[in-house]
């Protein structure tokens, strides 16, 4: 099984593991495709005037951009679902988890890191600040992704169990074309928004502990705050499963 995840504006500063390298990560055989990106976030952060790193990192105080100024390749890291922090990662809360409930987050997430692309939960990177839709100079790193990461994504996932809990901006990096279960949560019929992304923190706990083998076992589980309603059939090849929120 695998579970699509997204990644979070906040980040945790610091490692305590070595600098990455093309061995790092997801896919190592395309680092070549990933390190032309990686190399102009590197300029930039460390070269562009105030007013571009604001619109690049997102960060309106030049005291706060300072802290992401630093070499990608020569700062510590820590694997990515530690260094993600926002709500769905509060609410997954990893520290809390047993090291064999990470280890299978760590190799069963791919998370959609808009510097770095797909990486799973375990590959380990540095800090950063990278804006959701920013683009390093004129270039959209979603664009390039799906470009270059698609086909590899596509033999990585055939004949798996996927579950797709990224928020709709992370579809653009990659679009699923097999069978795939993905989840809603409403609240008074409504569909929930922000606080979606707690409930995707809850679901991604809950199956560290659950470790689901198909996809009746997926659809059978029970997570706590929310009540199963029904599953419909979603796009062309997917299934969704709608929960109420408690």
């Amino acid at each position: 099984m695998y579970i699509l995840f997204s990644p979070s504006e906040g980040k945790k500063l610091g490692g305590e593991h070595p600098f990455f390298s093309s061995e790092s990560l997801l896919f190592p055989e395309l680092y070549n495709k990933r390190l032309p990106l990686l190399n102009e976030y590197n300029h930039l952060i460390s070269n562009a005037a105030l007013d571009a790193l604001q619109n690049l990192t997102g960060i309106k105080k030049e005291a706060e951009i300072v802290k992401y100024q630093h070499d990608l390749f020569s700062s510590p890291t820590m694997p990515s679902l530690e260094r993600y922090d926002g709500v769905a990662y509060d609410y997954l809360e990893l520290a809390s988890l047993s090291a064999q409930e990470k280890e299978y987050l760590y190799k069963h997430t791919i998370v959609f890191s808009n510097l770095f692309g797909p990486i799973l939960g375990g590959d380990k990177i540095p800090a950063y600040k990278f804006k959701q839709g920013s683009t390093l100079n004129t270039t959209a790193t979603e664009k390039v992704y799906k470009k270059e990461f698609s086909s590899s994504l596509d033999a990585l996932l055939e004949n798996e169990l996927v579950l797709d809990l990224r928020a709709g901006f992370y579809e653009k990096f990659y679009t699923l074309d097999q069978k795939f279960i993905t989840m809603k949560f409403l609240k008074g019929g409504k569909s929930v928004s922000h606080w979606a992304k707690a409930y995707r923190g809850k679901v991604l706990k809950t199956l560290s502990k659950v470790q689901p083998k198909d996809e009746d076992e997926l659809r059978n589980i029970s997570y706590e705050g929310l009540k199963f309603l029904e599953s419909v059939p979603y796009k062309k090849k997917g299934t969704m499963l709608i929960y109420e929120v408690l």
